[in-house]
């Protein structure tokens, strides 16, 4: 668990950092960029676990020596992770400590998750995850400790961008002036949000996204899926071994989504005002999470909706319901509206990021749609 050999893909990469570690060079900062699903926290954790084992055998850990028997539990005492937390009084967690045994399980379980999937396993409810500086107090307290065991401590910090500005200026001057033997191993899924400065001082890689080839693999050697079915849910996946996941083990909230997005278009094109605000009241009874997923979701169906107007269908990622209805709606997705509709729906997830209140943003976003909709 946590080898080069668990990371999909991404071969070109897992040899690039294996040579680094061989040859001793090592860069003190390291920031793995890509989309959710691609393997920036499973190849962190890989070149970690390759570091830090005492026994490397054929471009992989050994999995016999006590690092190698640490890193199965998550357990090593000189790997140390932050990650976007809930500071919560009631339930006393205040740092990623507090969070240990759910970050472990969840790691344990696959280290391909999304932020969603994360905020669930820790009962977020509608609270955002960040990374706050007493997080990177702590951090610098461990960091000036020696090493317990092996050479180098580590510290891998999942998704840098939610560190809110004190934390992130604080991280600064760590990563400008580390302590002795510390390595820091970023990754990120939005590097834009972070500090420039942070981001100068660490050497970037870009993973690409998975091939549709890659994943099917994936899930067929993995979770024994048959190959004509791992190769429909790969090229549903678009790159992200988190979206093969999930048309898996969730299609509970994806049919919501879908059911909430023809609604709306219905509504919307029929001119039922009085429909269209209950509409919007029981999307914001969802939590807003869950509201941004549904923004990301519709602004897909739109997507494929204007692309099935040219019926080609190996650039179709779709299911079958999904299909079913884009064959009937996909005319009224056309070069006049589509820009705009995109426009709507992104500006909505803006606001529901700002906490504008989810009943406006969605009634608003549903009348925009009656104009939308009858343009040519």
């Amino acid at each position: 668990m946590f080898g080069f050999k668990d990371v999909i893909g991404q071969e070109a990469l897992k040899e690039k950092l294996r040579r680094e570690v061989d040859e001793g060079h090592i860069p003190h900062a390291q920031l793995f960029c890509g989309p959710s699903g691609v393997g920036k926290l499973a190849l962190a954790l890989a070149y970690a676990r390759y570091l830090c084992c005492t026994n490397r055998t054929d471009g992989e850990a050994c999995g016999h020596c006590q690092s190698c028997k640490q890193w199965e539990q998550l357990m090593h005492p000189d790997v140390h992770f932050m990650f976007p937390i809930v500071s919560s009084e009631k339930k006393k967690k205040s740092i990623c400590a507090d969070y240990l045994t759910e970050w472990r399980e969840l790691l344990i379980n696959s280290p391909y998750f999304s932020y969603s999937q994360w905020l669930e396993a820790i009962d977020a409810e509608n609270s955002q995850a960040l990374i706050y500086a007493k997080e990177s107090d702590e951090i610098t307290k461990t960091l000036n400790l020696k090493p317990i065991q092996g050479d180098f401590k580590i510290t891998i910090i999942w998704l840098p961008e939610k560190m809110n500005e004190p934390c992130a200026n604080k991280m600064l001057k760590l990563l400008e002036e580390p302590p002795e033997r510390t390595i820091f191993l970023l990754c990120s899924e939005e590097p834009e949000r972070m500090l420039p400065t942070i981001l100068s001082r660490a050497q970037r890689i870009n993973l690409p996204r998975l091939t549709e080839i890659e994943i099917a693999e994936a899930l067929q050697n993995k979770y024994g899926i048959e190959p004509r079915d791992s190769e429909t849910l790969a090229h549903l996946a678009n790159g992200s071994f988190v979206k093969a996941l999930d048309q898996i083990h969730l299609n509970e909230d994806n049919d919501k989504y879908l059911e909430l997005f023809i609604s709306l278009m219905r509504l919307a094109y029929a001119r039922r005002i009085r429909e269209m605000k209950a509409w919007s009241e029981e999307v914001a009874t969802l939590g807003r999470e869950k509201q941004k997923e549904l923004l990301t979701y519709c602004q897909r169906m739109i997507r494929e909706s204007f692309m099935a107007n040219f019926h080609q269908k190996q650039m179709s990622y779709m299911n079958l319901e999904e299909q079913n209805f884009t064959s009937r709606f996909a005319p009224f997705v056309n070069e006049g509206n589509a820009m705009g509709i995109m426009h709507e729906l992104s500006e909505a997830q803006v606001h529901i990021e700002q906490n504008v209140n989810p009943r406006m943003v969605f009634f608003d976003l549903s009348l925009k749609m009656i104009v939308l909709l009858i343009r040519k």
